[in-house]
């Protein structure tokens, strides 16, 4: 049988990581073969025995069914690898894999419909509302993904050479991905609803349960393919990344995959968005129901707010403190809520709820480290309000529980200050990078999920287990444990790094560039 997508997954990203340590290990990274250098692989599609996914020729080969594109019968018996320039070897690898990929991913899209959706015991036990939040549109993603999956099987079938696939990604992101943004808005009801039936009805929990046993699972979870379609949209996007490396520079195949990714990144961005939304509406509901305002009363609730962080900290005792007051009872609990815009500080009170005795808009923050103050003014930092609620400056002289903490909160608090190591946005030639061997499941707003095989700048570290890191595929930022990942050591890996993510982002730069002189002028 061959990979359903989760494991097709994987061992690509495994093998990516594997990869990526050789290339680290070696003086060169043009040493490595192409092989190791392409982290690409293919699989041979099976038939599911509800619905026959497209066949495509060139992957029935069932000596293996996990194959590169120069390891086919056809490709080796044709002669065409002598004639081909290595990277031209490469990049049909990288496209290769984008094809395989789908299919791979499009097999378990017919089994999450088939084994599970149109099981006929759990049809009975759901309740019509409760299957239309746990399927949502799925239909509508695996017809797409059938649409794209023959589209590229047409293209792949036309010579055994690829010409080009991001053209077709091109045209179906824009045309049909929409059923991506739908289904992944859904995803915290999805979730939400899951747990409730696995607590609530026996009867749901004992069939899943059996359904995850059957062969066909591979001991998958029946959760692991309800996120497909988040996962296979996030993934597609690094896929053409990786073909946009490859491609050669100006030419026709680079504009159409700079397009590409251009239009796929907008979709991943709106199945982000859509996801936060949905959460922090919720969140931002909740919130406003524990706070009583002991000064003038801030409204919470606005549809361009969200939490970036939230928590207890020790504020020093005293209208006048001062740095040498060592020996008495120094501190006591306050509680900060920090908004993207808004900073609220609280106490908290009985009833689970927290008393605001002042605010400062977030723009309007500075911090400032204390360092070599002694043992009982470790991990403490000042917190300027520029302008709190009374209109006027106040300092607060905070302590935090662990050095990782203080940071965590001086970086939430005045994000543009200067943090260790330098953003790769600088065009430093130079930084620390991280890539991630273990997923990473962020636990707090200001923590940052990671997937396996992320590079990431590292931009701040901790002394107790913490990076501040910028993965360079999407820029996104939080904090994670160092455990989590193995800090890249080869400079020239390093700069090859930074190298092909300056390439893949340069539209965006143009981008940029042209909006800042428009508003310039």
């Amino acid at each position: 049988l061959g990979l359903l997508y989760q494991e097709y997954r994987d061992k690509s990203t495994r093998q990516e990581i594997e990869t990526r340590r050789l290339q680290d290990s070696q003086t060169d990274p043009e040493e490595s073969s192409p092989s190791e250098e392409t982290p690409t692989e293919a699989e041979p599609t099976s038939t599911p025995e509800s619905k026959a996914p497209p066949q495509i020729s060139l992957l029935r080969n069932s000596n293996s069914r996990f194959n590169l594109w120069q390891d086919l019968p056809e490709i080796r018996s044709s002669g065409v690898l002598s004639i081909l320039q290595p990277d031209e070897i490469k990049l049909q690898e990288a496209m290769f894999e984008l094809v395989t990929s789908e299919a791979s991913y499009y097999k378990s899209l017919n089994l999450l419909v088939s084994h599970f959706m149109e099981n006929e015991r759990l049809k009975k036990i759901l309740h019509q509302s409760e299957a239309h939040i746990l399927f949502s549109n799925v239909l509508d993603v695996m017809a797409v993904s059938e649409r794209f999956l023959l589209d590229l099987e047409q293209r792949v079938e036309e010579n055994i050479v690829i010409s080009d696939v991001c053209d077709i990604v091109y045209q179906h992101t824009v045309n049909h991905f929409s059923v991506y943004i739908t289904y992944v808005s859904n995803q915290t009801y999805q979730e939400r609803t899951y747990k409730q039936l696995l607590q609530d009805k026996p009867a749901f929990r004992e069939v899943i349960s059996q359904l995850e046993l059957d062969p066909k699972c591979k001991g998958l979870s029946f959760s692991s393919f309800l996120i497909l379609p988040f996962q296979r949209i996030t993934r597609l996007k690094l896929l053409v990344q990786n073909i946009l490396k490859k491609v050669e520079e100006k030419s026709d195949r680079e504009s159409t995959a700079l397009d590409a990714h251009k239009e796929l990144e907008t979709v991943v961005k709106a199945c982000n968005e859509g996801v936060r939304k949905m959460s922090r509406t919720e969140q931002m509901i909740s919130i406003q129901k524990k706070l009583e305002f002991k000064i003038k009363s801030v409204p919470i609730i606005s549809h361009s707010r969200w939490l970036l962080k939230q928590g207890e900290l020790q504020q020093m005792n005293g209208p006048k403190t001062s740095r040498t007051l060592r020996t008495k009872k120094l501190f006591r609990e306050i509680y900060l809520f920090l908004f993207n815009d808004l900073l609220v500080i609280c106490r908290q009170i009985p009833g689970d709820k927290y008393q605001v005795f002042d605010s400062a808009p977030r723009g309007l923050l500075r911090v400032e480290e204390l360092e070599d103050q002694g043992q009982s003014l470790a991990n403490v930092f000042i917190l300027r309000l520029l302008e709190n609620a009374d209109d006027r400056e106040a300092s607060y002289m905070l302590k935090a529980s662990s050095q990782s903490e203080m940071k965590r909160w001086m970086i939430s608090l005045a994000p543009n200050r200067r943090t260790k190591f330098v953003s790769f946005t600088s065009r430093l030639v130079d930084c620390p990078q991280i890539q991630c061997v273990h997923p990473y499941l962020a636990q707090e707003p200001d923590e940052l999920s990671l997937e396996l095989a992320d590079v990431l700048n590292i931009l701040d570290k901790t002394d107790d287990g913490w990076i501040f890191g910028e993965r360079l595929h999407d820029q996104e930022r939080g904090w994670f444990p160092s455990s989590m990942g193995e800090e890249i050591l080869n400079p020239k890996i390093r700069a090859q790094n930074l190298k092909e993510c300056f390439r893949v982002h340069k539209s965006d730069d143009s981008q940029r560039r042209k909006l800042g002189s428009r508003n310039r002028q």
